[in-house]
């Protein structure tokens, strides 16, 4: 039986890969996860804020997340190529 993977491993190899990530405050950002630590604060580079409807809000760059104001976090591509595809 496969052990299923702790979140900070499943962190560790989405490095330098697009994820999804929705703040505790409703606030939702897609970028680069270029770090992680184990308190799950992120850094992620190329970052939009994407607004209720899915359409882009603004581009951050470079944004530091603090770990104790993350909800949940996506880094399955499908989810983050549906939301890059609609911002065409």
């Amino acid at each position: 039986m496969a052990r299923a993977d702790l979140p900070l491993k499943v962190l560790l190899k989405s490095l330098n890969s697009t994820i999804f990530v929705k703040l505790k405050d409703n606030t939702e950002y897609i970028g680069v996860l270029e770090k992680c630590d184990p308190c799950m604060n992120l850094v992620l580079s190329s970052t939009k804020q994407i607004k209720e409807d899915s359409s882009f809000k603004t581009n951050f760059g470079k944004i530091l997340i603090r770990g104790s104001s993350i909800l949940y976090i996506s880094v399955d591509a499908s989810k983050v190529e549906f939301l890059e595809a609609e911002e065409s």
